[in-house]
């Protein structure tokens, strides 16, 4: 694997690790020219479901968009990466579960919801405001109540 860093085509694998649940593999790796460290993560290769947006567009499953959206809500938050990508594993099994071609984007923001409410709080409260769009101060206050139950 071509280093990050320098662009080296030569790497070592200093540490493997499999997930709790194994369903992906954690290398750490070492290059051998600049000798700094990077971690790289093996998942099988599978067909997620298209994404059916609110305006009627079909758009290919990004991991990558769902870790940042995550990401943003949890921003500067007391909430680990091993903690986000078991939530992000959690998200995508449950798609794959579904069995589904496509599937409403309106369903995995209840999913990322239901994840980001286990992991934290706060952050489930700022992705829900961006998410439901309040129209007025009455509904924001009822999901910060319902929070705080």
């Amino acid at each position: 694997m071509k280093c990050p860093f320098c662009s080296h085509p030569d790497t070592q694998v200093v540490e493997t690790r499999e997930s709790e649940d194994g369903g992906f593999v954690r290398r750490r790796r070492r290059c051998a020219s600049c000798d700094k460290r990077f971690t790289t993560y093996e998942r099988p290769d599978v067909a997620f479901p298209a994404i059916v947006k609110k305006d009627g567009r079909r758009i290919e499953y990004e991991r990558v968009k769902l870790l940042a959206s995550m990401k943003l809500a949890l921003r500067k938050r007391p909430v680990s990466t091993e903690q986000i990508d078991g939530a992000v594993e959690r998200i995508e099994e449950n798609l794959l579960n579904l069995g589904l071609r496509e599937v409403l984007s309106t369903r995995i923001g209840e999913l990322v919801m239901r994840e980001l409410k286990k992991l934290d709080k706060v952050a489930y409260v700022r992705f829900a405001s961006v998410y439901r769009s309040f129209e007025d101060i009455d509904d924001f206050k009822t999901l910060v109540d319902e929070v705080g139950r």
